[in-house]
């Protein structure tokens, strides 16, 4: 008995070892393809270059729909298709002035601003009046209405530094951006100044979306560079009377038909069972929306071509999905999941890649234990690669909805430190992406579909 168990035992880890084998032989046949012969970064410089910014609502979007759609044909995927999506539809308006007006130092001066996404402008007669520097919303409801009505807050609290998480800083700052003008309309600001998110001290100006709550007076709201507000919080300190007059014509049109766009090699062997890999197709007007998040939606495209490239069929359906809206509304996630939700489809998995197109990493995984267990067994495949962090937690925005469906959600995470420089910027151009480290992206994402694959999460 001892004899038999013990030789049962070696065969079992002899299946193992030649499992492992050929799983990271094949994983080199990845990362080769994608190395020598990828398209991801062709991909990418079409989107950027001739479609640039695509802004929800915008004719832009509406042309990098097709543009994917096209292209995911081209390749021969099993399936490409719309789904129809409802989107808002913001303009941002041709003119967008600040400047100080009654400095003692400077008289008037001009500051850089942008109008953040989803708000209202000031119209032609533009908005004036008195700073008040705050650094969160607490500070703000202890200064009250008595110290805030008819004066423009100055939203200014950094992301912390201190984090190497750079995402972790982000989150901890970036409510003062969200939630901003509702809050400090609530006490009669009648404008808002935030600082913008960001990981450097530089003169860039990053936009982003705020969100208006109810039964509060909508009021119009700019963002500064790090640079500008540290140097208007200086003014501030000398000058507490200091004056700020911004111009913006930014208004909110009905929303308008969109549409995710969705290409798909079907299983063989469970056909029923769905792997998601995604992006939003979505960016910001001020760019052409390179790595936020034009990167996340080449590399997915490039996974499924991979697998074509490579002759693989793969056990289950492999999707990608070039989402709408992430950017002022996750309408595009949403959708998904309500549709995934009416089909009756079954998701064992959903990646997104929405941190840019940086040195791959790692992956983290939001699931169950065992899950997560899986996901995280599965690293030594990947140290061959430089991909040494993984962990429990992660996902992304577009796939978020999908958890209510205990869809396990992966996100992938390439290198953080460069992220929050291009976030929302008029710089986040195809010039700052490194074709290098994209291929590298877009090979160790289907690295990971091909594991969950082959033997399920």
């Amino acid at each position: 008995m001892k004899r038999i168990m013990l030789l049962s035992l070696l065969l079992l880890l002899a299946t193992a070892v030649h499992g492992q084998e050929k799983d990271a032989a094949f994983i080199r046949k990845i990362y080769d393809e994608a190395l020598a012969k990828g398209e991801s970064y062709e991909m990418l410089r079409y989107l950027t270059k001739n479609i640039g910014g695509r802004l929800s609502g915008s004719p832009q979007a509406a042309a990098a729909v097709e543009w994917s759609r096209q292209q995911m044909m081209t390749y021969g995927f099993d399936t490409v298709y719309l789904q129809p999506v409802m989107v808002p539809h913001w303009e941002r308006g041709e003119v967008e002035k600040g400047r100080i007006v009654n400095s003692k130092k400077y008289g008037s001066m001009p500051i850089e601003v942008t109008a953040l996404g989803n708000s209202v402008g000031t119209g032609p007669k533009g908005t004036l009046g008195r700073l008040i520097e705050v650094k969160d919303f607490q500070q703000l409801a202890e200064l009250g209405e008595k110290t805030i009505k008819g004066k423009i807050v100055f939203f200014n609290r950094p992301m912390d530094p201190r984090l190497l998480d750079t995402f972790s800083a982000y989150s901890g700052a970036s409510n003062q951006r969200g939630s901003g003008p509702t809050e400090a309309a609530k006490y009669g600001a009648i404008g808002v100044i935030v600082r913008s998110l960001s990981s450097y001290k530089d003169g860039v100006v990053h936009t982003g979306s705020t969100n208006y709550g109810l039964n509060v007076p909508k009021i119009p709201a700019v963002a500064i560079s790090t640079a500008d507000a540290d140097f208007l919080s200086d003014l501030l300190h000398d000058d507490p009377e200091l004056q700020f007059y911004f111009e913006t014509h930014s208004q909110m049109h009905e929303d308008v038909l969109s549409y995710n766009v969705v290409g798909e090699i079907k299983g063989t062997q469970f056909p029923d069972e769905i792997i998601v890999v995604g992006g939003h197709l979505d960016s910001w007007d001020l760019s052409e929306g390179a790595h936020d998040d034009g990167a996340g939606c080449v590399q997915s495209i490039e996974v499924l071509r991979l697998f074509k490239a490579l002759n693989y069929r793969p056990k289950r359906t492999i999707r990608a999905v070039m989402f709408m809206n992430e950017e002022n509304g996750l309408r595009g996630g949403r959708k998904y999941a309500e549709l995934a939700a009416e089909n009756n489809e079954k998701h064992i998995a959903a990646l997104e890649s929405d941190r840019g197109g940086f040195l791959p990493v790692g992956f983290g995984i939001t699931g169950t234990e065992s899950q997560q267990n899986k996901l995280l067994g599965w690293a030594s495949l990947f140290e061959p690669y430089g991909l040494f962090q993984f962990k429990r937690g992660g996902g992304g925005a577009d796939i978020s909805p999908l958890r209510t469906q205990d869809v396990p959600t992966i996100g992938y995470l390439p290198d953080s430190q460069r992220y929050f420089k291009y976030h929302h910027t008029p710089i986040d151009n195809f010039e700052a992406v490194n074709q290098r480290e994209l291929e590298l992206g877009a090979a160790s994402m289907a690295a990971l579909i091909y594991l969950i694959d082959q033997y399920g999460l």
